[in-house]
């Protein structure tokens, strides 16, 4: 422990969980084990120690985070303090924000399945379109 009574290090999974990157720390390690945690630009393992100043890369589905480590907390906090934990590059927001903006007009671009059968509503509509009772 520091003189400010904070820990020096902390595990990874433990860290990412803390952090808010994953829901569970299970869902950390796996994370971690699938190569989609990179510690100073290495795979590693889920018990690494993590420090101030440890690079991470983190993918998540088709997001991507490039972050310093800046603060090894005690306990899992709210979202808003998790946020200072770390420390993320400019290049990194901006291409993660781009990645979202290529989803949602994908996702605005592609038809949307339908609901299943027609409601009593829509069945009527098609009698009258197709003309059959």
């Amino acid at each position: 422990m520091s003189e400010t009574g904070q820990p020096e290090s902390l595990r990874l999974d433990k860290w990412l969980w803390a952090a808010r990157f994953f829901k569970t720390r299970q869902l950390a390690i796996e994370a971690v084990n699938g190569g989609k945690v990179h510690l100073n630009g290495q795979r590693t393992k889920p018990g690494k120690e993590v420090k101030p100043g440890s690079r991470l890369q983190i993918h998540k589905s088709a997001l991507e985070w490039d972050i310093e480590v800046r603060v090894i907390p005690k306990q899992r906090r709210p979202a808003s303090e998790a946020m200072h934990f770390y420390h993320e590059a400019q290049e990194s927001i901006e291409r993660r924000q781009k990645t979202i903006e290529e989803q949602r007009l994908l996702r605005a671009a592609s038809p949307q399945p339908s609901s299943g059968r027609p409601n009593k509503r829509e069945r009527r509509m098609i009698h009258k379109f197709t003309g059959n009772k």
